[in-house]
């Protein structure tokens, strides 16, 4: 196995304003881009050529990951002109594979971060003669998620629609968004029209008696489609929650960018990272947030589960939880800014313009 297929072409629109200026794959987790821990365990796996299936701000991959010889990798680049859907992009770049026909190929969507054994799915791939194999993980409430049902020996069985009732909800077993094709299987994918292959991909190959097999993986999982869920997955790279082996430094309850300066009286916790030429003041308090390049955290503010964008600045003494601050934005002093408050990109709050509480 050394050929995979990296999804990375969606909007991230539920990310907004994180991905006005940067595609969903390209904001920084854990210091790097979100897309490098993806190709970095790939590479750890054994995969040596990858093509990356953009869209959205295509060409801002190439530029930062050139032919990924820095990673280990051949990296290639294919953009759609349209919207393709999953199923579509994964076909619209077949020419670019080396693999036989009864290959297997790897395929990930861009916005998972996991802990999956990627040499076991392969492994369960061919082991179990599979057409298609799907790393599936289980979830305490799937009524958000499609549900994927299999039999004793894992064979996939149905792909259940989000349930809507208690009843309709006959497994915890949820499809995780990383999959092994047999390489022929992917030329049957309708070309040149938009595809999606958790909704039209999978049942009918299921429906035409193919062999779809299912792994569950349990390690950790997480869908980084929400700047929550995004921030949450950047601190659980820093605290060695998730695995990955491109953490530009040793796991702990911070990381800090070699050009970044944080003052002496400053308290970092919670796996925040604090970005390249990014600065926090005095008397700052810091917790499982991420501070992305250039911007400045003011003396004596209190940031938490939050995400400051590139150039943006929080003033003294003001207070975040659970907000998003876009680029280059500017929240004046003495602001109290509470979960799911987007700040969008170059907005200035005045100080003292937002509070839930007194200011006294």
């Amino acid at each position: 196995m050394t050929e995979a297929i990296l999804l990375v072409g969606g909007k991230g629109t539920r990310l907004r304003p994180l991905t006005v200026h940067t595609p969903k794959p390209m904001v920084p987790a854990a210091g790097v881009p979100f897309l490098t821990h993806q190709l970095a365990r790939a590479r750890a796996a054994g995969v040596d050529h990858i093509v990356l299936a953009t869209s959205y701000l295509a060409e801002v991959f190439e530029p930062y990951f050139g032919d990924g010889s820095a990673l280990g990798l051949h990296i290639e680049y294919v953009t759609e002109t349209e919207p393709l859907g999953t199923g579509g992009a994964i076909r619209n770049v077949a020419s670019r594979l080396h693999s036989g026909p009864d290959d297997p190929v790897l395929i990930f969507n861009g916005d998972i971060l996991t802990g999956l054994d990627i040499r076991a799915l392969v492994g369960t791939h061919e082991e179990s003669g599979a057409d298609v194999s799907l790393h599936l993980t289980k979830v305490d409430d799937p009524r958000a998620y499609g549900l994927v049902p299999t039999d004793a020996t894992g064979r996939v069985t149905a792909f259940l629609e989000k349930p809507q009732t208690p009843e309709e909800i006959v497994t915890d077993q949820i499809n995780a968004g990383a999959y092994v094709f047999r390489r022929s299987v992917i030329d049957t994918i309708p070309a040149g029209r938009p595809v999606s292959v958790e909704r039209e991909t999978f049942p009918d190959l299921l429906a035409s008696g193919a062999h779809l097999q299912g792994m569950v993986d349990s390690t950790y999982w997480l869908d980084l489609g929400t700047p929550q869920a995004f921030v949450r997955g950047s601190a659980d790279l820093v605290l060695g929650r998730a695995p990955s082996p491109a953490v530009p430094g040793r796991c702990g309850e911070h990381l800090v960018l070699p050009s970044a300066s944080v003052a002496p009286g400053a308290k970092l916790t919670g796996g925040t990272v604090v970005g390249e030429n990014a600065h926090v003041g005095e008397g700052a308090r810091i917790s499982g947030s991420t501070i992305l390049s250039g911007a400045v955290i003011e003396p004596g503010a209190v940031v938490a589960d939050s995400l400051i964008g590139a150039g943006a600045r929080i003033g003294a003494r003001s207070t975040l939880s659970g907000a998003v601050i876009g680029d280059g934005a500017t929240v004046g002093a003495d602001n109290e800014l509470r979960d799911g408050v987007r700040v969008w990109c170059e907005a200035t709050l005045p100080a003292g313009a937002v509070r839930f509480s007194s200011d006294q």
